[in-house]
């Protein structure tokens, strides 16, 4: 008992080790207010109300044909937007080959997925969803597999939602790509995590509709543009959750691994991606269903698809084509969120008996 009061400080020392010069809460917010009191009343007094941002950068006179002059001021952000414009100029002129290269690799991709759909006699396509359904969902969902098919067929959206299917695979198979390297590259280094974290939150807070802009400027109207404003939309997913599931495989484990003369690249390949499999396929789900979303807003720039029959519904103020429409996209998405899950939710059960 008497060691245990010795490590205990004494009221002298607690107080000697409080900074002398810590102001308390109180006089800090009533400093504040008085600050901003006063930073009000001297603009008010200076400039009056409603006192504008100094925007203008520049000014100058130009000469009319009357004989007059009148001034073109020149804001920041008009400054800022030009040099942006002039910088996308340069990049399409001179990266022209290498956006023709990926518009021509894509629009490749998306043409032999499309025929080969559409070549296949739809009762196979549908029997096929269905079995595959009963084999990750049992009964269930093979009866909402098939419902949602004969759907498609009956209403006369068969083709267009294979399009809206073709543009999904390019896009998710491009993200994941992309998105698992990045995720693991994340994970094992702090500091591009660090880096990457910033750009995955900007790109999840943007608004969908601008990032069609940069698809419309390096491959113009069609699925190319909207397939990279999908990739845009829909990576970060599935970085954040490889990122995440390699960082939650346990030390110890990955510790055993080593000890057994296991090289890095066998621990990740043989260790931390299968047991971070299944947060890595809840990342694929959440991309897959970002990027259906994505397609259907993609419609604008001409990328094809059920958006089509949404947009054109909308234009016309056709309620009930537009309810059609709208209701199969929301049936697709249902079922490509079921199988994903589905598949992901036996990757995990293999991997916790395993353990």
């Amino acid at each position: 008992m008497a060691q245990v009061e010795e490590l205990q400080p004494t009221s002298r020392e607690t107080a000697g080790s409080a900074p002398v010069t810590a102001i308390p809460r109180i006089y800090f917010w009533l400093l504040g207010a008085g600050l901003v009191v006063i930073v009000m009343l001297a603009c008010l007094l200076i400039w009056g109300p409603g006192m504008e941002y100094p925007t203008t950068v520049s000014s100058s006179e130009v000469a009319t044909t009357a004989g007059n002059t009148i001034t073109i001021e020149r804001s920041l952000r008009q400054v800022t937007g030009q040099m942006i414009d002039d910088w996308a100029s340069w990049l399409t002129k001179n990266g022209d080959w290498l956006f023709d290269g990926v518009k021509s690799g894509i629009q490749y991709a998306l043409l032999y997925i499309e025929n080969t759909l559409k070549w296949l006699p739809w009762p196979a396509i549908v029997i096929g969803l269905a079995l595959l359904s009963f084999a990750v969902g049992r009964w269930g969902l093979m009866a909402f597999t098939s419902i949602a098919m004969l759907y498609f067929g009956f209403m006369g959206l068969w083709e267009n939602t294979i399009d809206t299917i073709a543009l999904m695979v390019v896009s998710v198979a491009i993200a994941v790509a992309v998105g698992l390297p990045l995720g693991v590259f994340g994970a094992r280094s702090q500091l591009a995590d660090n880096i990457m974290r910033p750009i995955l939150d900007a790109m999840q807070t943007m608004p969908s509709f601008v990032y069609l802009l940069p698809g419309i400027l390096f491959f113009g109207l069609g699925s190319p543009a909207g397939i990279f404003a999908t990739l845009i939309y829909a990576i970060p997913p599935v970085i954040r959750l490889t990122n995440l599931g390699i960082r939650q495989v346990s030390e110890e484990t990955v510790e055993a691994a080593r000890s057994f003369g296991a090289s890095p690249w066998q621990v990740l390949t043989k260790v931390q991606v299968p047991m971070a499999m299944p947060t890595i396929m809840a990342g694929i789900n959440q991309t897959t269903m970002m990027a259906l979303a994505m397609v259907t807003i993609a419609s604008m720039v001409a990328a094809g698809g059920l958006g089509d029959n949404v947009l054109r519904a909308l234009q016309k103020n056709q309620v009930g084509e537009g309810l059609i429409s709208g209701a199969a996209i929301v049936l697709l998405a249902i079922i490509i969120d079921r199988l994903t899950q589905s598949v992901a939710r036996g990757r995990q059960d293999a991997v916790m008996s395993v353990g």
